[in-house]
């Protein structure tokens, strides 16, 4: 990808990738919305072998796209703790029923 010469082009870009993004955060919300409805136990929100995992894979793919695995990390990890207060209003919000 060919690189910015000036500002506008700079803020251009930045506003392309953040619409690019947000739609790409609403999607992964709609996932943690499902898995709030899905998962049986409050208990099970919060996974730490899966944030484990996420962590691992976004690592490797910040550093297969060149970007700094340690902003990467620190974003994601940053986010999954939203995604996961939010999973818990959408489990809460079950009223304690079992999914199903």
């Amino acid at each position: 990808m060919p690189r910015c010469r000036t500002m506008e082009e700079v803020r251009d870009e930045v506003d392309r990738l953040d619409r690019a993004i947000v739609a790409l955060l609403a999607e992964r919300q709609q996932r943690i919305v499902d898995a709030g409805h899905i998962k049986p136990a409050r208990t099970q929100v919060r996974d730490e072998a899966r944030i484990d995992d996420v962590v691992a894979k976004i690592r490797a793919e910040a550093t297969r796209h060149g970007a700094d695995p340690d902003l990467m990390e620190a974003i994601y990890r940053d986010m999954m703790e939203r995604f996961i207060a939010h999973e818990l209003t959408v489990w809460d919000g079950r009223g304690g029923r079992s999914a199903g």
